[in-house]
């Protein structure tokens, strides 16, 4: 069931000053927004606050019911963020979905129709590639895709992608913009980052993130 997103004046504070600070936003259940900003203002440090894997030093959040912290690990899932979840280039699509089922299932959940199940959370996020293929051989947005997959395996409320347009020309952009508004409206609300938020403003809400002082 997908989940309000909520903050206000939320901000984290390191040993060198702010990472981010006073991020007030509202994202409805099943909304998707965009969250863009220049390099140092925070946005992957601000996913990984919302999925309660940073705490925050000031201001509040809310992802449904639950107040920002570990206890949103339970609705938040994340999708590939560099050095936190990222994807092993040297195993399948087929590989990564198989042991994200393993791990919400138990290695019993093979005998149920294992690839039937792959399809289908392929098949959710729009990923139209072989499950033989590589990660390696996967395009920029195949693989935000595939960690999308990979996130919404166990039925989160809030799924939080990170730099969702590096890599790509505008026309691709616009086009896994479009599947990630699939995503939200299959049941999920949907939190991204991006450099540039313009292909996304006729599908997406836009966040912009101050540089921080």
């Amino acid at each position: 069931m997908a989940l309000r997103m909520e903050t206000r004046g939320l901000s984290l504070r390191g040993s060198r000053g702010w990472v981010f600070r006073d991020v007030t936003a509202t994202v409805p259940a099943g909304g998707l927004a965009a969250v863009s900003g220049i390099a140092g203002s925070g946005r992957t440090a601000l996913l990984l606050t919302l999925g309660g894997r940073m705490e925050p030093t000031g201001g509040i959040g809310m992802i449904g019911d639950r107040q920002l912290g570990r206890g949103v690990q339970r609705v938040a899932a994340l999708g590939v963020i560099a050095g936190v979840t990222e994807l092993d280039p040297s195993l399948t699509v087929r590989e990564h979905v198989s042991e994200a089922l393993d791990l919400h299932e138990g290695i019993f959940g093979r005998w149920r129709g294992r690839k039937a199940r792959i399809g289908e959370a392929l098949g959710r996020v729009g990923l139209d590639v072989d499950p033989g293929t590589l990660v390696q051989d996967l395009a920029p947005d195949e693989a935000q895709l595939l960690g999308a997959a990979l996130g919404l395996i166990g039925e989160p409320g809030l799924l939080l992608l990170d730099d969702v347009d590096e890599g790509l020309p505008s026309d691709r952009q616009h086009e896994l913009w479009r599947r990630l508004r699939a995503i939200a409206d299959s049941g999920v609300t949907v939190v991204a980052t991006c450099h540039d938020p313009a292909p996304a403003e006729d599908v997406a809400q836009i966040i912009e993130l101050e540089p921080s002082r």
